[in-house]
């Protein structure tokens, strides 16, 4: 193994290192690091001149106090400050840095096996994308994991990544992982805080990159101080990532099951008072079916808006089935669809209104007339929403800088 070059560079000047012939680039986020960098320094270069690798280590410095940037220069790493504070931050900076086509991160805090390096480079070889290593699979050594961590925050975050997104990874938040430079350019990453180390699994999945995982290990830290890591907070931040990036199990699922549960109730209810056994369910009970048939629309609107702005800011990539839907749901046909709902909320209204007229003005019984208002307001409102969210979403398709099928305005003239 070969370093060939010792030196300080900022993000800024990443691009005026010139490639150099590494075959790997492992990148180490530091924050305080002093009691372990060097030893992380060293196993990496040793495992790469053991296994015959020519590699570089880049040190992604995030503002540390503690003289970690000269014990990287002086252990033979590259330095690269970071300003912009967090994680995501410091990994994406040093990744922007490095010059193999090949890039491994890894904690700074000696608890990961640079060891096991050949395996990450042996996948990436064969022509996987992204590399993360499985902790569960390798082994958690004891004291290397808090209890809450390894039997609820891992497990259960990883869970919940393979349902919404259908990730093929047990482990998300592994530290350890190996990716090509390509594919991360691919992934666009965002997040500058810890949960990086979910966006780039989701990402990765999102795009159909080969993702495969190997067993690695953790170990204890070696530091004295606590870590950076905190469990509710940044369990709280993986969870909110997880649940953001994906607006159909957010919005869309919810809002379908509210619709369907809502209009059925309210169609059951309708004609005349139910009973279940020895409750009687009225209009009262009318009221909050329609207001759940309401709620469920406005979740599903959110979910169609949510989803085409993510794609519109490059949040997340083109999705084919999304942009067919568009190929039938345009301005023109929200429109009508609204103009229905609208004729229907009229013509209650004024229904109402004649029966109204008939008593002379006067009181009419509370229960039948709520029967025929309370439907009416609703098709009323929706009609409104309808029209309100066709002219955002085609707002939104024409924003765009490159037409795509999912451009409601393309989608209405190609018609």
């Amino acid at each position: 193994m070969t370093i060939e070059s010792i030196q300080t560079i900022t993000p800024s000047e990443a691009h005026v290192i010139l490639p150099l012939s590494y075959e790997i680039t492992v990148v180490m986020p530091c924050l305080n690091e002093a009691e372990t960098l060097a030893v992380c320094i060293g196993k990496a270069m040793r495992a790469l001149e053991i296994n015959g690798i020519v590699g570089e280590v880049i040190v992604a410095d995030n503002g540390s106090t503690d003289g970690s940037q000269q014990i990287a220069l002086e252990s033979g790493a590259r330095l690269v400050n970071v300003p912009v504070r967090g994680y995501g931050a410091a990994l994406m900076a040093g990744i922007k840095a490095a010059n193999g086509p090949f890039v491994l991160m890894a904690d700074a805090d000696d608890s990961y096996d640079f060891d096991h390096i050949p395996r990450f480079l042996d996948r990436l070889n064969c022509g996987a994308d992204l590399v993360m290593g499985n902790r569960f699979e390798g082994g958690v050594k004891p004291g290397a994991m808090p209890f809450l961590h390894k039997y609820l925050g891992n497990p259960v975050l990883s869970l919940i990544g393979q349902i919404l997104f259908g990730a093929p990874v047990k482990d998300f938040h592994c530290g350890m992982r190996g990716f090509t430079r390509s594919a991360f350019d691919r992934m666009n990453l965002r997040t500058t805080g810890m949960e990086f180390a979910s966006e780039m699994v989701v990402k990765a999945t999102l795009l159909n990159m080969n993702i495969v995982e190997v067993a690695t290990t953790l170990s204890p830290d070696g530091r004295s101080r606590s870590p950076h890591l905190r469990t509710w907070r940044d369990g709280w931040r993986h969870l909110r990532f997880l649940l953001l990036y994906s607006p159909r199990w957010l919005f869309l699922y919810p809002g379908l099951l509210m619709m369907i549960v809502g209009g059925l109730a309210s169609a059951w209810l309708l004609p005349r008072e139910r009973s279940i056994g020895s409750v009687y369910l009225d209009v009262d009970t009318l009221l909050y079916t329609l207001a759940c048939l309401l709620i469920g629309f406005h979740a599903t609107v959110f979910s169609v808006s949510a989803k085409v702005f993510a794609i519109a800011e490059g949040l997340l990539p083109e999705d084919p089935r999304f942009s067919r839907w568009f190929r039938y749901i345009t301005l023109e046909t929200g429109l009508l669809a609204g103009l229905f709902l609208l004729s229907l909320g009229l013509g209650g209204t004024a229904y109402a209104l004649l029966l109204w007229k008939s008593s002379g003005f006067g009181p009419l019984s509370a229960r039948s007339m709520l029967r025929l208002t309370m439907p009416s307001a609703v098709a009323l409102m929706l009609s409104a929403e309808i029209f309100f969210s066709s002219f955002f979403l085609s707002m939104m398709g024409m924003s765009r800088k490159n037409a795509s099928p999912i451009d409601p305005a393309k989608s209405s003239a190609e018609k």
